[in-house]
C-alpha cells in the first residue's frame, strides 16, 4: 500500500505512549496499535483531528504516500 503511517514516529518524538494518546482522543489502545502498524483500510478525519491536536502535529506528519514501483 503507497500510504505510510507514520504515528509511531510522531509518538517517538512528543515522548508519547500508545496509551496516553488513546485516552486522550477517545479511542482504544488496541485501535491505536493498529493505526500504527497501517493495518486499518481507512481513518476518520475526526479521529485524525483528534491525533494531530494530542500530538501537535500536521496530518502529513503522520500520514505520507509512497509511490508503489513497476515491480510491486
Amino acid at each position: 500500500m503507497p500510504i505510510i503511517v507514520n504515528l509511531d514516529v510522531m509518538l517517538a518524538r512528543r515522548k508519547m505512549r500508545s496509551k496516553e494518546l488513546a485516552e486522550q482522543i477517545g479511542i482504544t489502545e488496541q485501535n491505536v496499535s493498529l493505526l500504527k502498524s497501517g493495518k486499518v483500510r481507512g481513518v476518520r478525519f475526526e479521529t485524525l483531528e483528534k491525533i494531530c491536536q494530542a500530538l501537535d502535529c500536521q496530518p502529513g506528519d503522520i500520514l505520507e504516500y509512497q509511490a508503489e514501483t513497476a515491480e510491486e
